[in-house]
């Protein structure tokens, strides 16, 4: 029987391979960009600036949903935290002096299947994927030059305006030299409020157990408003306060996206 890993980087494997022909079908295609500032201390003497450009386009055919997202990052800090975004872990409290790198980052596919439809059961519920590939420079601490994995499951209820929903899953992170990272749980819970079919505004608490030991556990929220531009292009803005040293003190960030 393949392992889980094994069934991750298949379904990672079909979406790149597929992105040119799925885009060609009668169904949803969405190309995005988006652009975020973040800054923390994480633990260290010194802050950390992030800037995470993600580029990244989704596919939605039938219950199948694919996404591939390629970001660039630049980060000015002690060296302690490694990625940026879901995927920016922190190891140890690094008193180096601060230094600047920047290039692209780890590339991140996935892969969800719409289990239950909100609209004919209880809750909606999408069981997915994810596969981080170690195409960031580690030498630059843009990643860590592991292969990590995930398995997902995204519960949701539209009731009327509003929307709960959240999030549980559990991470295989790979070992650089020298570091032995935990596997963990991470969770989020949040709802959405649609005021009218162009504006939504939410809220959403994430958190991740520590991913070294003794390490800080992720503890952040998040707002965001969501304006659609016209029937294609829908806008999206956020900020984010941290509660932890593995989380950044703020960020603020949006994302462009064009649906076809």
């Amino acid at each position: 029987m393949p392992s889980l890993p094994r069934i991750a980087t298949g379904a990672a494997l079909f979406l790149a391979v597929n992105t040119v022909a799925l885009a060609a079908a009668d169904d949803l295609t969405t190309w995005s960009v988006g652009a975020e500032y973040s800054s923390g201390d994480y633990g260290s003497p010194q802050k950390t600036d992030t800037y995470y450009l993600p580029f990244a386009v989704k596919h939605e055919t039938g219950p199948w949903t694919f996404k591939l997202t390629v970001p660039y990052l630049e980060v000015t800090g002690p060296g302690n935290v490694i990625g940026a975004g879901a995927d920016r872990v922190v190891v140890g409290t690094d008193n180096a002096a601060r230094r600047t790198a920047s290039g692209i980052g780890d590339v991140v596919g996935a892969a969800f299947y719409n289990v239950l439809d909100d609209r004919k059961a209880p809750v909606g519920l999408d069981l997915g994927v994810k596969v981080k590939f170690p195409t960031a420079n580690s030498d630059k601490g843009l990643g860590t030059g592991e292969t990590d994995y995930a398995v997902q499951a995204d519960l949701f209820k539209s009731m009327g305006s509003f929307t709960p929903f959240g999030t549980i899953g559990y991470r295989w992170y790979g070992d650089p030299p020298g570091v032995d990272f935990r596997n963990v749980f991470y969770a989020s819970v949040g709802g959405a409020y649609r005021f009218s079919r162009q504006t939504t505004a939410g809220l959403v608490y994430d958190y991740r157990d520590a991913v070294v030991s003794g390490g800080a556990r992720v503890s952040e929220l998040t707002g965001y408003v969501s304006q659609r531009l016209s029937e294609k292009v829908k806008l999206q803005v956020y900020a984010l306060t941290g509660f932890s040293d593995a989380s950044p003190n703020f960020a603020v960030g949006l994302n462009l996206g064009y649906s076809y």
